[in-house]
């Protein structure tokens, strides 16, 4: 006989203990039920509860700081705090200690039903997949060890590592802030690596996606639901299965879907566009944003409400100039990384040559650096790097003025062209760096020879058909 769940009903008001009691006794529950808070303690200390139902304001104490004592003991069950006011601040700290879910009075019996059922269907779930971990303990990844071995990250790892043996997995979301190209998708992987690494790891950016093609993205979508939908699709929340989806660029959705999100969220479920049944919720949600999400919220642009359902933990990466200890460390990462992947053989940056580059403020984070050592590698193949070698706005260690811009960026980036367009222009960059070296710009472009040569063979006729164009034109 299968073992019923206990949960505990604590609540000083008869009427709803009583009504959701029975409520859940006729769902085959095993339910306690407590007027205050040291009632509630009396019966935690005396036995193992599988769920809490915690009332905000009690006689003696608050939900939260019952399910603070819970923490602390180690009790580590899905709790679901309800309120009849809404306080945002306190919703915050309880989702921050790791409540399940925030219901706000009057709710109804259905909904609190569909709730306690999902939270323990939840926790069943992650109790069996921390079983299946090794001895129990995190060994660590490629993503992680590289924050665990960047001195100003370091922290960072250590938080990431507590996720990863959290018994609430996958339940807790996780909001990563922190300047552009500064290394949030790193800490994201990391994160997957230390709680779902054997599970698909599902990204997207909100910015470069519109919400109308974001949304099919993200659910999915059914034949038919729309013009173009001629099959069935299976959305990113589906394709995570039990892993990671990383929503990059949060603050750039829009309301109306992150009302969507909210809900998914919320429910552990979702549905496809076009669908009609619900589809349970397995990965954890993680995201990132550039943006400060508090001025966004008082602008309209961003719900509060989802706000604090993501940064249930909160990660603040900080910028390159923030943790200046880590450039020759990252400097020398990186020319290491791209000897192997270029088959070069450069020298790790000198002492001097990391003391030039702590000069400099890097605006573009992390990224940017990565860039510039990898633009000194394919344009100069030097055995060792030298100050001659470095664009004179980094020597000066000042911010690059407008015609010192990364020229990558300056080509493509900043100009509104077609993707085909993009590509061309890349690709003839790269070409250009390895001065008419083929194979060379073909590994570095990360595709065969012969895909360079059809591409450029296409580019030499489009460029003869506009030749014949032009003649024309100005023969008539």
């Amino acid at each position: 006989m299968a073992k019923r769940s206990k949960i505990l009903i604590c609540d000083d008001q008869a009427s709803i203990r009583t009504s959701l009691g029975e409520a859940l006794s006729d769902e085959g529950y095993q339910v306690h039920e407590a007027a205050d808070g040291a009632a509630a303690e009396a019966l935690l200390e005396e036995g193992e509860f599988d769920l809490a139902l915690l009332d905000l304001k009690l006689p003696d104490t608050t939900g939260v700081e019952i399910l603070r004592q819970m923490r602390a003991r180690g009790l580590d069950i899905p709790t679901i705090l309800m309120t009849a006011y809404g306080d945002t601040p306190t919703a915050v700290e309880a989702m921050q200690l790791g409540a399940w879910d925030f219901v706000q009075k009057p709710y109804s019996l259905a909904e609190m039903k569909e709730k306690v059922a999902s939270a323990l269907k939840a926790q069943k779930r992650q109790a069996w997949a921390e079983s299946q971990r090794t001895g129990g303990s995190f060994k660590g990844g490629q993503y992680f060890d590289m924050l665990r071995q960047t001195p100003g990250l370091a922290h960072i790892a250590a938080t990431v590592e507590q996720i990863g043996r959290s018994r609430a997995g996958n339940l807790a979301s996780v909001l990563i802030t922190g300047e552009s190209g500064c290394g949030k998708e790193i800490v994201s992987r990391a994160i997957h690596e230390a709680g779902q690494s054997g599970a698909p790891f599902m990204e997207i950016n909100c910015a470069a996606v519109p919400d109308t093609l974001l949304e099919s993205e993200l659910f999915g979508h059914e034949k038919g639901a729309f013009t173009d939908a001629r099959a069935t699709k299976e959305g990113l929340f589906e394709l995570a299965g039990q892993g990671t989806i990383f929503l990059d660029e949060i603050g750039e959705m829009g309301v109306t879907l992150q009302s969507r999100l909210l809900r998914v969220i919320e429910n552990r479920s979702l549905r496809r566009v076009g669908g009609k049944s619900d589809r349970e919720l397995r990965a954890r949600i993680v995201a990132a944003t550039n943006r400060e999400l508090q001025q966004a919220i008082k602008d309209g642009l961003f719900r509060n409400d989802l706000y604090f359902r993501l940064q249930v933990i909160e990660i603040h990466v900080p910028s390159l100039r923030e943790r200046p200890e880590d450039v020759p460390h990252l400097a020398r990462s990186f020319v290491e990384a791209f000897n192997h992947e270029l088959g070069l053989e450069c020298k790790p940056p000198s002492d001097e040559l990391c003391e030039l580059l702590l000069q400099y403020p890097w605006p573009g984070n992390v990224r940017e650096l990565k860039n510039l050592m990898r633009r000194v590698m394919i344009l100069e193949d030097p055995l060792e790097i030298l100050p001659h070698h470095l664009p004179p706005h980094v020597v000066r260690g000042e911010n690059p003025r407008a015609d010192e811009q990364d020229p990558e960026i300056d080509r493509v980036g900043r100009t509104m062209m077609p993707l085909s367009e993009a590509e061309r222009i890349h690709i003839q960059y790269v070409l250009e760096a390895c001065q008419g070296n083929k194979s060379k710009a073909a590994r570095i472009l990360k595709i065969s020879r012969q895909t360079l040569r059809e591409k450029l063979k296409s580019y030499d006729r489009e460029a003869a058909e506009g030749s014949e164009l032009k003649e024309m034109a100005a023969g008539e």
